[in-house]
């Protein structure tokens, strides 16, 4: 009897024991697992400062470093993509240093070719993330010609994929441009790319993968097939390091070389079904560059899904995008045969707002003015007002100065002079 109490009795203090030590292991354990997550948190934290101080630095170089007119680069390195898509790599001309850029900002080029007059103005968004090297990246693809017309691909565009070399010096003005990401912000985001639409967006996407971020991204991203998947490499290796990271490939035209599941995720163009399909809700910031038709589509269908105008952002590639941005601002409304002089031809016209710009408005009516993306980007269209004001159909990324405007966004709010 003895012996089974004394054996009862070390079984209640072995119990007891290892009660104790359970207990303690747990308290140990939810200890170490606060540190680590302050740890951790601690970590993110600090990285996000030093992403915002970075950016902080990017906008003063850009503000104290930047330059007017234009600068001559050189072109370093030039990389073939895909097809009919190089990228090239420039550096100042004269060695000295670059300004940092913010991702997602856009160069302005001037060209003097041969068979041309009057230069060429062109606007190409950088493709890389800034770097301190004291490089720019541009990617370009080459413009074909519009199916069943007869008339030469893209001028520029052909110019820098088929002639241009390493070695040759370019004409450029300063990073600009107000569709940017920043890399610190932990809200979760979605890049929609068309073709070469990615660029901007692959500037973006690698800026905040540079940034170790924890930060959800969705990218999606749509072109023809295989041979025109620019960047494939490179954002299937982003993919694999990034877990955070989620990728959407759409091929509208596979070819029977295009594997699914391999080159390709989905066939067919992105659209609002497959974004609903995809996304586990609407709580995103969401940037988009493409054709226009894919912008508009998209755009639309997002804000019919309830996604705030403030959430969307997009890039346009020209004036065919222009219009139908959601930063759109509405424009004061010119009385009908509100009168437009343009003093120094000595043309007075109506506006009734058909034209949508002064620039279009001159151009059809025999006003010569210069002009280059004819989106707000280059500011080639500036022109002085000598009387009256305008609007802006879209918020443009030049600021033209006091007393001047930009005739390719602009329309009049009252009687208008100018001087062109």
């Amino acid at each position: 009897m003895i012996g089974i109490l004394e054996t009862l009795g070390y079984v209640i203090v072995a119990g007891t024991a290892a009660q104790m030590a359970l207990g303690l292991y747990g308290t140990w354990r939810r200890g170490y697992l606060e540190r680590r997550s302050f740890a951790a948190e601690a970590r993110l934290f600090e990285r996000r400062v030093e992403l915002s101080l970075r950016r902080a630095e990017a906008e003063r170089d850009l503000a104290v470093n930047s330059w007017s007119g234009f600068r001559k680069l050189k072109v370093v390195r030039k990389v073939r993509e895909a097809e009919d898509v190089h990228s090239l790599e420039l550096v100042a001309h004269n060695g000295r240093p670059l300004p940092r850029y913010l991702p997602g900002q856009f160069l302005t080029f001037q060209f003097r070719l041969p068979d041309r007059s009057k230069p060429l103005v062109r606007c190409y968004s950088l493709s890389d993330a800034p770097s301190d090297g004291g490089r720019y990246r541009i990617s370009v693809k080459k413009v074909p010609a519009p199916e069943g017309a007869a008339c030469d691909p893209g001028i520029v565009s052909g110019y820098l994929n088929d002639v241009v070399r390493e070695g040759d010096i370019l004409d450029v003005r300063g990073p600009t441009g107000a569709f940017t990401g920043d890399p610190a912000s932990d809200q979760p985001i979605v890049l929609i790319a068309g073709g070469i639409g990615i660029t901007p967006l692959l500037s973006m996407l690698n800026a905040m993968c540079d940034g170790q971020t924890e930060r959800e991204i969705r990218l999606f991203y749509g072109v023809r097939n295989r041979d025109q998947h620019a960047f494939a490499e490179h954002i299937a290796g982003l993919r694999r390091l990034y877990p955070t990271l989620h990728v959407v490939t759409c091929y509208s035209r596979p070819t029977e070389a295009c594997v699914l599941g391999r080159d390709y995720d989905r066939p067919g163009r992105i659209d609002l079904a497959l974004l609903r399909d995809t996304l586990p809700s609407t709580n995103y910031l969401f940037y988009l560059c493409g054709p226009a038709p894919m912008m508009e589509s998209v755009a639309g269908g997002l804000r019919d899904w309830g996604v705030p105008s403030e959430d969307i952002r997009v890039e346009a590639f020209g004036a065919a995008t222009a219009h139908r941005q959601p930063t759109e601002r509405p424009a004061a409304e010119a009385k009908p045969g509100v009168e437009v002089r343009f003093d120094r031809s000595g043309k007075t016209l109506n506006w009734d707002g058909s034209a949508g710009s002064i620039l279009a408005l001159a151009e059809s009516n025999g006003v010569a003015l210069e002009s280059g993306c004819r989106a707000g980007h280059c500011g080639t269209c500036i022109v002085a007002i000598k009387a009256g004001a305008v609007d802006y159909v879209a918020e443009p990324a030049v600021v033209p100065e006091p007393g001047t405007c930009l005739a390719c966004m602009a329309v009049p709010r009252d009687r208008l002079i100018l001087d062109a």
